[in-house]
Order: structure tokens, then C-alpha cells, then sequence
């Protein structure tokens, strides 16, 4: 039971996705707090589930693979939620929404036609813009905030894309847990490397 910890947390976070906006849905203002709470621990899920995972070695490229989904659908998620109780800040920052959501579709896109899978880097600009995405849905559901905190993000958030797109352009063959397109490249010139044991698998 002690090695499915990882697995149960994934699918944890997969369970609070359609919670949080059933909730944001119904309850609108009243569900705020509740929000924060399940955001906060949807992070804590996804921070651990790695780390626990290798502890107990069953990290594995089928939960690395299942993780990178789980978060992709868990922060669309609190998004939705974000635009159901305050879509004016979502509306002024379109733009750069829109284009985010679009290079997200492009990694996947690249990764598909180079690798005949879905790109699984957990590199190490997108573990900061997670943490960034954290603050900004909370500041705006919590507090019914944006400002210069979901600018950043949306400027950190295409900065890591492209720094996915790079990795995905640059491996030789497809490859989960590379830590950035620096490594990519290393890899690519058969230059080895060690990854940290905390962020990533071996």
C-alpha cells in the first residue's frame, strides 16, 4: 500500500479538478476559501508525488507521464474556476492567456510529431512557473487580484514553454525529466549529466 502513496496523490489531484469547479460554479463567492485550501493542496500533491515516489523507488515514466497530465488538467481547472468568479482580471490579461494556451498546445503538438508522445519534461522552469501559477490563482481567487503577480506569470509561463519547445526540438529521442533545454542540448552531444535527486528522476 505504502508504494501507491505517489499514484494516490496524483489521482488526488485529478479528483480536485472537477471539484474545485463545481464549486466555484455553485457556491461563487462563498467558495473562495474552500478554493485556496484545495489549491494549496493540490500543489502540496504534486510537490510530494516525485519525491515520495523516488524514496520508495517506483518512480516509473508511466506515473512521470501520468503526473504531467494530471497537472495540466489540474491548473485548467483552477483557471476555469478563476474566470467563473472573477473573468473581468482573465479578460484583461486575454492576450497573454490565449498565448500561453497556445504554446502549451504547440509543445504537445511538436512532441507528437517528433516522438509519437506527449512531452513529460518536468524541466526546471516549469516547476517555478507551477509555483507561479499557485500565487496568481490564489491572489485572484482569494483576493480577487491580479496585477503585475499574473503579468509575471504569464511572461515566466511562455519563457519555460519555450524553453520546453527547445528541449523537445533538441532530444535525440524522447526522454521524460530533463531538467532544461541546456541539458537537452548535452544529451543531444552525448555529454553526460547528473539530475538532482529532489527534482527529477535518474
Amino acid at each position: 500500500m505504502k508504494k501507491r502513496i505517489p499514484l494516490l496523490l496524483i489521482f488526488f489531484r485529478l479528483l480536485l479538478a472537477p471539484i474545485i469547479i463545481v464549486l466555484a460554479y455553485y457556491l461563487k463567492e462563498e467558495s473562495r476559501g474552500i478554493l485556496v485550501i484545495l489549491i494549496f493542496l493540490g500543489l502540496i500533491s504534486d510537490i510530494f508525488d516525485g519525491i515520495i515516489a523516488r524514496k520508495l523507488k517506483v518512480s516509473s515514466v508511466g506515473l512521470r507521464r501520468l503526473d504531467s497530465q494530471v497537472d495540466l488538467v489540474f491548473w485548467i481547472a483552477v483557471m476555469i474556476a478563476c474566470y467563473i468568479l472573477n473573468a473581468e482580471i482573465l479578460q484583461e490579461n486575454k492576450v497573454g492567456l490565449f498565448l500561453l494556451l497556445f504554446m502549451e498546445f504547440l509543445c504537445y503538438a511538436i512532441s507528437f510529431i517528433r516522438f509519437s508522445k506527449e512531452t513529460c519534461t518536468h524541466a526546471f522552469l516549469s516547476k517555478i512557473w507551477g509555483l507561479f501559477l499557485f500565487s496568481s490563482f490564489v491572489s485572484i481567487i482569494g483576493f480577487g487580484y491580479g496585477g503585475i503577480l499574473l503579468q509575471l506569470t504569464i511572461y515566466w509561463g511562455i519563457i519555460s514553454q519555450l524553453d520546453v519547445i527547445l528541449i523537445i526540438l533538441l532530444l535525440p529521442k524522447w526522454q521524460n525529466d530533463i531538467p532544461s533545454s541546456y541539458h537537452a542540448n548535452l544529451i543531444r552531444k552525448g555529454i553526460p549529466f547528473k539530475k538532482s535527486k529532489l527534482l527529477n528522476d535518474e
